[in-house]
Protein backbone atom coordinates (compact mmCIF):
# COMPACT_ATOMS: atom_id res chain seq x y z
CA UNK A 1 0.00 0.00 0.00
CA UNK A 2 1.01 3.38 -0.43
CA UNK A 3 -1.26 6.32 -0.15
CA UNK A 4 -2.76 4.00 2.79
CA UNK A 5 -1.15 1.95 5.35
CA UNK A 6 -2.07 -0.58 7.41
CA UNK A 7 -1.65 0.83 10.55
CA UNK A 8 -3.87 3.92 9.04
CA UNK A 9 -6.79 1.58 8.26
CA UNK A 10 -6.68 -0.49 11.47
CA UNK A 11 -6.53 3.28 13.23
CA UNK A 12 -9.61 4.43 11.21
CA UNK A 13 -11.16 1.48 11.99
CA UNK A 14 -10.77 1.40 15.53
CA UNK A 15 -11.79 4.76 15.63
CA UNK A 16 -15.15 4.37 13.67
CA UNK A 17 -16.10 1.45 15.80
CA UNK A 18 -15.31 2.73 19.16
CA UNK A 19 -17.47 5.66 17.55
CA UNK A 20 -20.26 3.50 16.53
CA UNK A 21 -20.39 1.69 20.38
CA UNK A 22 -20.34 5.20 22.17
CA UNK A 23 -23.43 6.53 19.72
CA UNK A 24 -25.07 2.93 20.67
CA UNK A 25 -24.37 3.27 24.29
CA UNK A 26 -25.64 6.94 24.58
CA UNK A 27 -28.75 5.90 22.31
CA UNK A 28 -29.17 2.85 24.85
CA UNK A 29 -28.46 0.36 22.55
CA UNK A 30 -25.55 -2.46 22.49
CA UNK A 31 -22.38 -2.12 20.16
CA UNK A 32 -23.16 -5.35 18.39
CA UNK A 33 -27.14 -3.92 17.90
CA UNK A 34 -25.35 -1.74 14.67
CA UNK A 35 -22.90 -3.26 12.00
CA UNK A 36 -20.46 -1.84 10.11
CA UNK A 37 -19.82 -1.33 6.69
CA UNK A 38 -16.92 -0.32 4.80
CA UNK A 39 -17.10 1.43 2.18
CA UNK A 40 -14.73 -0.14 -0.68
CA UNK A 41 -15.42 1.25 -3.66
CA UNK A 42 -12.25 2.62 -5.28
CA UNK A 43 -10.00 1.00 -3.00
CA UNK A 44 -7.28 -1.39 -3.80
CA UNK A 45 -7.05 -4.96 -2.46
CA UNK A 46 -4.43 -3.67 -0.04
CA UNK A 47 -5.96 -1.69 2.13
CA UNK A 48 -9.06 -3.92 1.66
CA UNK A 49 -6.89 -7.16 3.33
CA UNK A 50 -5.68 -4.80 6.13
CA UNK A 51 -9.55 -4.27 6.94
CA UNK A 52 -9.88 -7.56 6.66
CA UNK A 53 -6.96 -8.21 8.87
CA UNK A 54 -7.95 -5.80 11.46
CA UNK A 55 -11.31 -7.85 12.02
CA UNK A 56 -13.89 -6.69 9.59
CA UNK A 57 -15.65 -8.53 7.63
CA UNK A 58 -18.21 -6.46 5.90
CA UNK A 59 -17.95 -4.41 3.14
CA UNK A 60 -19.82 -2.04 0.40
CA UNK A 61 -19.41 -1.86 -3.10
CA UNK A 62 -21.56 1.19 -5.64
CA UNK A 63 -20.63 -0.84 -8.84
CA UNK A 64 -21.30 -4.55 -10.34
CA UNK A 65 -18.65 -3.88 -12.59
CA UNK A 66 -15.60 -2.76 -10.03
CA UNK A 67 -16.70 -5.45 -7.66
CA UNK A 68 -16.12 -8.07 -10.46
CA UNK A 69 -12.52 -6.99 -10.62
CA UNK A 70 -11.48 -7.10 -7.57
CA UNK A 71 -13.72 -9.42 -4.85
CA UNK A 72 -13.64 -12.75 -6.38
CA UNK A 73 -10.48 -13.26 -5.77
CA UNK A 74 -10.81 -11.65 -1.90
CA UNK A 75 -13.74 -13.52 -1.12
CA UNK A 76 -11.93 -16.75 -2.08
CA UNK A 77 -9.29 -15.79 0.14
CA UNK A 78 -11.44 -14.49 2.85
CA UNK A 79 -14.27 -16.73 2.98
CA UNK A 80 -16.05 -14.89 5.80
CA UNK A 81 -16.39 -11.58 4.40
CA UNK A 82 -19.99 -10.46 3.47
CA UNK A 83 -20.28 -8.06 0.38
CA UNK A 84 -22.91 -5.55 -0.09
CA UNK A 85 -24.07 -3.68 -3.21
CA UNK A 86 -25.14 0.27 -2.12
CA UNK A 87 -24.79 1.53 -5.34
CA UNK A 88 -27.54 1.34 -8.25
CA UNK A 89 -28.45 -2.17 -9.80
CA UNK A 90 -28.96 -2.39 -13.39
CA UNK A 91 -31.41 -5.22 -14.56
CA UNK A 92 -28.43 -6.52 -16.75
CA UNK A 93 -26.61 -7.04 -13.90
CA UNK A 94 -28.57 -8.96 -12.00
CA UNK A 95 -27.10 -12.61 -12.23
CA UNK A 96 -23.57 -10.80 -11.81
CA UNK A 97 -25.02 -9.04 -8.49
CA UNK A 98 -26.78 -12.31 -6.82
CA UNK A 99 -23.38 -14.38 -8.04
CA UNK A 100 -21.02 -12.48 -6.13
CA UNK A 101 -23.14 -10.07 -3.34
CA UNK A 102 -24.49 -11.44 -0.42
CA UNK A 103 -26.53 -8.42 0.41
CA UNK A 104 -28.21 -6.37 -2.04
CA UNK A 105 -29.14 -3.06 -0.44
CA UNK A 106 -30.41 -1.03 -3.45
CA UNK A 107 -33.85 -3.14 -4.74
CA UNK A 108 -36.05 -0.17 -5.86
CA UNK A 109 -38.26 -0.82 -8.64
CA UNK A 110 -40.32 -3.57 -9.68
CA UNK A 111 -38.36 -4.70 -12.70
CA UNK A 112 -35.19 -5.38 -10.31
CA UNK A 113 -37.21 -7.35 -7.94
CA UNK A 114 -38.16 -9.16 -10.41
CA UNK A 115 -34.60 -9.95 -11.99
CA UNK A 116 -33.29 -10.79 -8.71
CA UNK A 117 -36.40 -13.40 -7.99
CA UNK A 118 -35.48 -15.15 -11.68
CA UNK A 119 -31.60 -15.07 -11.16
CA UNK A 120 -32.03 -16.48 -7.35
CA UNK A 121 -33.91 -19.13 -8.60
CA UNK A 122 -32.40 -20.26 -11.30
CA UNK A 123 -29.01 -19.69 -9.45
CA UNK A 124 -29.98 -21.36 -6.30
CA UNK A 125 -28.05 -18.67 -4.55
CA UNK A 126 -30.11 -16.39 -2.21
CA UNK A 127 -29.11 -12.96 -1.49
CA UNK A 128 -30.13 -10.76 1.50
CA UNK A 129 -32.18 -8.21 0.52
CA UNK A 130 -32.95 -4.30 1.20
CA UNK A 131 -35.76 -1.47 -0.12
CA UNK A 132 -33.69 1.61 -1.14
CA UNK A 133 -36.02 4.23 -0.29
CA UNK A 134 -35.95 7.80 -1.39
CA UNK A 135 -36.68 9.95 1.87
CA UNK A 136 -35.78 13.29 0.16
CA UNK A 137 -37.77 12.41 -2.76
CA UNK A 138 -34.84 13.74 -5.06
CA UNK A 139 -36.00 13.15 -8.93
CA UNK A 140 -32.22 12.50 -9.39
CA UNK A 141 -31.64 9.58 -6.77
CA UNK A 142 -32.99 6.09 -7.08
CA UNK A 143 -34.97 4.54 -4.58
CA UNK A 144 -39.17 3.91 -3.85
CA UNK A 145 -40.71 6.82 -2.53
CA UNK A 146 -41.85 7.13 0.74
CA UNK A 147 -45.60 6.95 0.31
CA UNK A 148 -45.17 3.60 -1.82
CA UNK A 149 -42.49 2.00 0.37
CA UNK A 150 -44.60 -0.10 2.17
CA UNK A 151 -46.55 -1.36 -0.70
CA UNK A 152 -43.30 -2.43 -2.50
CA UNK A 153 -42.33 -4.22 -0.07
CA UNK A 154 -46.08 -6.60 0.34
CA UNK A 155 -45.04 -6.46 -3.67
CA UNK A 156 -42.01 -7.85 -3.36
CA UNK A 157 -42.66 -10.61 -0.84
CA UNK A 158 -46.31 -11.28 -2.41
CA UNK A 159 -45.54 -10.90 -6.31
CA UNK A 160 -42.03 -12.09 -6.59
CA UNK A 161 -41.42 -14.12 -3.80
CA UNK A 162 -38.70 -12.41 -2.19
CA UNK A 163 -37.76 -12.11 1.41
CA UNK A 164 -36.81 -8.46 2.23
CA UNK A 165 -34.37 -7.73 5.57
CA UNK A 166 -34.69 -4.01 5.85
CA UNK A 167 -34.89 -0.26 4.30
CA UNK A 168 -32.03 1.79 3.15
CA UNK A 169 -31.58 5.18 2.49
CA UNK A 170 -29.07 8.24 1.55
CA UNK A 171 -30.44 11.61 3.07
CA UNK A 172 -30.19 15.14 1.00
CA UNK A 173 -26.82 16.30 1.33
CA UNK A 174 -28.30 19.85 2.50
CA UNK A 175 -31.02 18.87 4.70
CA UNK A 176 -30.60 17.59 8.62
CA UNK A 177 -30.34 13.65 8.09
CA UNK A 178 -32.06 12.94 11.90
CA UNK A 179 -35.53 13.82 9.65
CA UNK A 180 -34.68 11.33 7.34
CA UNK A 181 -33.19 8.66 9.30
CA UNK A 182 -36.69 8.85 11.34
CA UNK A 183 -38.86 8.65 8.67
CA UNK A 184 -37.23 5.53 7.52
CA UNK A 185 -37.69 3.43 10.81
CA UNK A 186 -41.34 4.03 10.87
CA UNK A 187 -41.62 2.97 7.46
CA UNK A 188 -39.57 -0.51 8.47
CA UNK A 189 -41.77 -0.74 11.44
CA UNK A 190 -44.92 -0.62 9.57
CA UNK A 191 -43.24 -2.92 7.23
CA UNK A 192 -42.38 -5.14 10.07
CA UNK A 193 -39.12 -5.00 8.88
CA UNK A 194 -36.03 -4.79 11.92
CA UNK A 195 -33.12 -4.06 9.55
CA UNK A 196 -31.95 -0.21 8.67
CA UNK A 197 -29.53 0.41 6.50
CA UNK A 198 -28.57 4.51 7.06
CA UNK A 199 -25.89 6.85 8.19
CA UNK A 200 -22.33 7.41 6.31
CA UNK A 201 -19.29 8.55 7.56
CA UNK A 202 -20.42 12.23 8.41
CA UNK A 203 -23.65 11.14 9.96
CA UNK A 204 -23.35 7.72 11.13
CA UNK A 205 -23.29 8.35 15.07
CA UNK A 206 -26.99 9.93 14.20
CA UNK A 207 -28.01 7.03 12.13
CA UNK A 208 -27.15 4.84 15.23
CA UNK A 209 -29.88 7.25 17.45
CA UNK A 210 -32.34 6.72 15.19
CA UNK A 211 -32.26 2.76 15.49
CA UNK A 212 -29.47 2.16 12.27
CA UNK A 213 -28.56 -1.47 12.50
CA UNK A 214 -26.12 -1.13 9.69
CA UNK A 215 -23.41 2.28 8.74
CA UNK A 216 -22.00 2.53 5.86
CA UNK A 217 -18.61 3.90 6.05
CA UNK A 218 -16.09 4.72 3.67
CA UNK A 219 -13.82 7.38 3.83
CA UNK A 220 -13.60 7.23 8.03
CA UNK A 221 -12.22 3.73 7.54
CA UNK A 222 -9.81 4.18 4.18
CA UNK A 223 -9.00 8.06 3.66
CA UNK A 224 -9.41 9.88 1.12
CA UNK A 225 -10.51 7.76 -2.07
CA UNK A 226 -8.04 6.21 -4.24
CA UNK A 227 -8.13 5.39 -7.59
CA UNK A 228 -8.81 1.32 -8.53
Amino acid sequence: MNETTRDDVEGRLAAVNAAIGAAAKAAGRQAGDVRLVAVSKTIRAGPIEAAIAAGQKLFGENRVQEAQGKWPVLKERFGDVELHLIGPLQSNKAKDAVALFDVIETVDREKIARALAREMEASGRKVRLFVQVNTGEELQKAGVLPGQAQAFVERCRSEFGLEIDGLMAIPPLDEEPAFHFALLAKIAAEAGLKHLSMGMSADFETAVAFGATYVRVGTGVFGPRQVV
